[in-house]
């Protein structure tokens, strides 16, 4: 078992790669040549074949949600604010974060499998041996895909669930699809979409950067594969987190402020 002091300079020796992984992406992003063949086909791997996954992650969301809070609102008398309250709560912080770490099992570990298994039967070296630069090709690419198609997928998501969270207003308070709509959009405004909508272009960027690392940089073999995937899935998870606290913090100290 490996001493604690240990473990925290592993962890800041990651930390540090994965920084520096990163800024190479930054360097990199906005210079030619661009591989745009390879990004649209990213797009449509990492976009839309999420989104059923997606759909049906939000819509079970918005009824889990609705059902979880309507008795508690009923015992208060407050059922009639079910609608704003469900609607604030999915698209402020509840969307966003669900479908990033849906998205981090799904995309993050694909990512890291892909490229891992490229490391390991030699794959990336043959592209650099030809000339190609297999950062700019598979890292690049599958970065920017991860951070424009993330927003996509959470507004996609955020939209079915509070759909599905209508759907049993409906069925259990008989409320029609205007009425409930009309509270919804009433009560969200400027200052809680763009947070939320800014938010998850960073939670692409984690996404697509962790998974990256972990398959680029993939070891031990066939092995490595596997350990690539799951640490992918794990260490974006984590980061997320993260990233949504910060989210928060500067969101509050801004309207505050403001």
């Amino acid at each position: 078992m490996r001493a604690p002091k240990l473990r925290i300079l592993d962890w800041l020796n990651e930390t540090g790669k994965i920084s520096a992984f990163g800024l190479q992406f930054f360097r990199m992003a906005f210079h030619r040549p661009f591989e745009t063949r390879e990004f649209f086909r990213q797009c449509y791997l990492i976009g839309v074949n999420s989104i059923f996954l997606v759909v049906t992650t939000g819509f079970i969301m918005g009824l889990v949600l609705t059902l979880q809070v309507r008795p508690t609102m009923i015992d208060f008398g407050a059922e009639g604010y079910i609608p704003s309250m469900v609607g604030i709560a999915i698209v402020r912080e509840i969307g966003p974060v669900v479908t990033a770490l849906i998205c981090a099992g799904k995309i993050g570990s694909s990512i890291g499998a892909e490229l891992g298994s490229m490391r390991v039967t030699e794959q990336i070296a043959a592209m650099e041996v030809s000339g190609t630069n297999p950062f700019k090709y598979l890292v690049v690419t599958r970065i920017w895909a991860c951070i424009l198609m993330m927003p996509l997928l959470v507004i996609l998501a955020d939209t079915i669930g509070i759909f599905g969270s209508y759907l049993i207003e409906n069925l259990k308070g008989d409320v029609s699809m205007t009425l409930y709509f009309n509270k919804v959009f009433n009560t969200l405004d400027f200052n809680d979409l763009m947070p939320a909508t800014i938010k998850t272009f960073f939670f692409g960027f984690v996404i697509g950067v962790v998974g990256c690392y972990k398959g680029y940089y993939s070891k031990k073999g066939t092995a490595g594969v596997g350990y690539a995937a799951n640490s992918a899935v794990v260490l974006a998870s984590l980061l997320l987190f993260i990233v949504d606290f910060l989210a928060v913090l500067i969101a509050d100290a801004y309207y505050a402020a403001v």
